[in-house]
């Protein structure tokens, strides 16, 4: 995974100056890479790339060097008020993601024995290695990226110092390589709580939090997140908070807390639009969308994924969005926007190609069988498996096996399509995927085989189809409301409403929302 969200400017700026030397060439360098990395938490590609390569101009950036210099793009006070003087409710987010760099091996060859005067950049190999990485993923050259990057993780290795660590933690998720994101996460975090240094703490956990997400640990990524917020809030840094509450946000999506995900996007939302955190805001919309998905509502998800995913002001930068594509597919397949879903097709199998996603050759299997003939499905969904099982994850594997399952029950293959959605509950309910594992136990009714450990009456005996409209129902929707979500006639709602009516012994939707809330309990 791309670098996380990475807080405002004021903490990079301020975490840079607390911890180096006093020479100023190595504060300005870092001031500059820690410019670098609030430009990129915006979204502006172009002027990250400008700040490393030092090519950024004071009409554009406002010169970086100076630690006391903020850039204007996503600069904020420690309070979260602006200090840029535009209107930071709306701000600017250009879709910057067909920047085209030279490679980075375009660079003169350095001197016989080794490199001279020069920024810091060319003196100091981990700097040089960082930069080096940034900018080719950046330019979307994932194979040049590797090599720096390896090497900043290998020399972090015997490198104690908190900003190196935290480097090294960034280099880890760049390169997809979670293991070592959570180990130098965990050291950067040890040797920031040594130096009393709150920002670098909030930091620290930020990376460790998502790390243990992209781990399948939901629980450990709660609880850093959770410590995130309180260590921002305490240092002032209000924007580095709310990148915490997009992390639990994505958290509860999994879970299927639909209150949960509802209040930590609303946090994250509000500050990420504020101060323009592309990467905060479309993780807290990815969350978002992903509950919808867990409750049974792809059309949500479709609208609130499509202006995160497609050419706009919204897009913010692709390694953020691509991880939401395959939720974007599942959405707009299931919302009956199949041709949609096959435009961004091409997006995700590049993004499988670049190898810093270990999940997304498993998805992108998973996406093409949502899409192709029934003749092909099948194989791609036992494509897809095979991946999930040399990649790990249980929450993508099960969700995988959700579709599959569903898939072969609606073509009457109900011993095989029981099988998968057994082996769906089980992975769900392995990691606390809750409403997840709801959906599995539809299925697994409307196949004709109950979950021992559900019990036998109320809404139970109603089909996944009738579960999504009583529940829509019982949040006050009307049939035509109910039926523009679900992407079905009104009339066919009116059928299905009838038969909940008669399978319950309700007369109302008074009576239908009041047992609805009996039961959820």
């Amino acid at each position: 995974m791309f670098d996380g969200p990475v807080g405002d400017a004021r903490a990079s700026l301020l975490l840079a100056a607390s911890l180096l030397a006093a020479d100023a060439p190595d504060r300005a360098e870092v001031a500059r890479l820690s410019a670098a990395d609030a430009a990129w938490a915006t979204g502006d590609v172009t002027l990250c790339l400008s700040t490393l390569d030092g090519t950024d101009t004071p009409g554009r950036a406002g010169g970086y060097a100076g630690l006391g210099t903020v850039p204007a793009k996503a600069s904020a006070d420690q309070d979260g008020a602006s200090t840029t003087g535009r209107d930071t409710d709306h701000p600017p987010s250009p879709d910057t993601t067909d920047v085209t760099v030279p490679p980075t091996e375009s660079r003169p060859p350095e001197p016989p024995g080794g490199p001279g005067p020069g920024p810091r950049w060319a003196r100091d190999a981990f700097v040089r290695d960082y930069r080096d990485g940034m900018r080719a993923l950046l330019a979307r050259h994932p194979d040049r990226a590797a090599g720096p990057l390896r090497r900043v993780l290998d020399q972090a290795r015997t490198d104690g110092r908190t900003d190196r660590l935290l480097r090294a933690a960034a280099a880890a998720l760049l390169l997809g390589d979670v293991h070592a994101a959570r180990a130098a996460g965990a050291r950067a975090l040890a040797a920031a709580r040594d130096a009393d240094c709150p920002a670098a703490e909030a930091r620290a956990l930020e990376y460790l939090a998502y790390g243990e997400l992209r781990a399948g640990c939901h629980a450990q990524a709660r609880t850093h997140a959770e410590e995130g917020v309180r260590a921002a809030l305490a240092a002032g840094y209000r924007n580095t908070a709310a990148s915490h509450h997009a992390m639990l946000a994505l958290a509860a999506s999994i879970e299927g807390d639909t209150a949960t995900v509802a209040r930590h996007a609303s946090v994250a939302l509000t500050t990420a639009r504020r101060h323009g955190l592309a990467q905060t805001a479309t993780l807290a919309e990815w969350a978002t969308a992903r509950a919808d998905l867990a409750r049974g509502r792809p059309l949500d998800a479709y609208d609130r994924l499509g202006p995160l995913v497609g050419p706009g002001p919204r897009r913010g930068h692709f390694a953020v969005w691509m991880l939401a594509l395959p939720c974007y597919v599942e959405a707009a397949v299931l919302a009956g926007h199949p041709q949609d879903a096959s435009t961004v097709l091409a997006d995700l199998a590049q993004w499988a190609a670049f190898g810093v996603d270990p999940h997304a050759p498993a998805q992108l299997a998973r996406c093409r069988a949502l899409l192709a003939p029934d003749d092909r499905v099948g194989d791609l969904y036992l494509r897809a498996l095979a991946l999930h099982d040399e990649r790990g994850g249980d929450f993508e594997r099960a969700r995988t096996e959700l579709l599959y399952g569903r898939w072969l029950r609606r073509r009457r293959h109900l011993r095989e399509a029981r099988s998968r959605l057994g082996a769906a509950l089980v992975g769900f309910e392995r990691c606390g995927a809750g409403a997840w594992a709801d959906q599995a136990r539809g299925e697994l009714r409307a196949n004709g085989a109950a979950s021992v450990t559900e019990a036998a009456g109320g809404l139970s005996r109603l089909t996944p189809q009738q579960l999504r409209i009583v529940r829509y129902v019982a949040e006050g929707a009307t049939n035509r409301e109910v039926a523009q979500r679900l992407a079905v006639s009104t009339r066919t709602v009116d059928y299905h409403l009838r038969n909940v009516f008669a399978a319950l012994g309700v007369r109302s939707r008074m009576e239908l929302a009041r047992l609805v809330d009996q039961e959820s309990r």
